[in-house]
């Protein structure tokens, strides 16, 4: 399934639940590519899939043996406007979704635009970048009609 730049490959079916979900994924990569600085013609990938998957790429790519939400591959030497790799876990999506009480298709738009942003080089694991990252989030976020995620917790 490709629309122009940003390529969406499923392999877990619970991602074909949400009507609608492609098309709104593939907005926020885009909407979340021009924010994040990147110009001319870019291409992504987007896996939507298993906890499982997810599980293995964290303990063999990051050391941590459990499923993530979003893991972001960032391409190397960024040829032909190739940005990188994104996947994302259907479970860990659902249950934060459910838990926040956000629609879901709102979580994964953000996580996609949260994966892009970690392919612009962005980070959020010291304060002082998340207070750069997360305020571009919400940005992109408002673009997209998606509540801040951010809204109500304490720094």
């Amino acid at each position: 399934m490709s629309a122009g730049a940003i390529t969406l490959l499923v392999d877990d079916p619970g991602w074909r639940r949400s009507r609608g979900l492609d098309a709104r994924l593939r907005r926020a990569a885009g909407t979340a590519l021009r924010a994040a600085g990147f110009t001319g013609k870019k291409s992504l990938t987007v896996l939507l899939s298993s906890d499982a998957k997810l599980k293995k790429l964290n303990r063999e790519f990051r050391g941590r043996d459990k499923p993530t939400n979003v893991l972001s591959f960032p391409a190397t030497g960024n040829k032909n406007g190739y940005c990188g790799d994104i996947a994302i876990a259907y479970g860990v999506t659902r249950r934060e979704a459910e838990a926040a009480g956000k629609p879901f298709a709102d979580h994964a738009s953000h996580l996609v635009v949260h994966g892009v942003l970690h392919l612009a080089g962005y980070d959020h694991e010291k304060i002082r970048d998340a207070r750069i990252m997360e305020p571009l989030e919400v940005k992109i976020l408002k673009r997209l009609g998606i509540a801040n995620p951010y809204q109500g917790f304490a720094e």
